[in-house]
């Protein structure tokens, strides 16, 4: 069998945990950050898992990781 290409773009996206969840990063936390209040923008900074619906998804494209 030959070897499956990552995603280049889901490989800087995701990781996974210890337990083969799928974390992520929050959107929203690049620009236009003035009408965003501090609470807010400290909660976008936390990481979250990414909902079931795309794990099969995501894990098929970072095979390796």
């Amino acid at each position: 069998m030959p070897k499956i290409k990552t995603h280049s773009g889901a490989k800087k996206r995701f990781k996974l945990s210890a337990n083969g969840k799928v974390i992520r990063a929050h959107a929203n936390k690049s620009h236009i950050l003035n009408k965003k209040n501090r609470k807010r923008k400290r909660n976008l900074r936390q990481t979250a898992v990414a909902d079931v619906t795309n794990v099969a998804a995501v894990k098929r494209m970072i095979p390796y990781k």
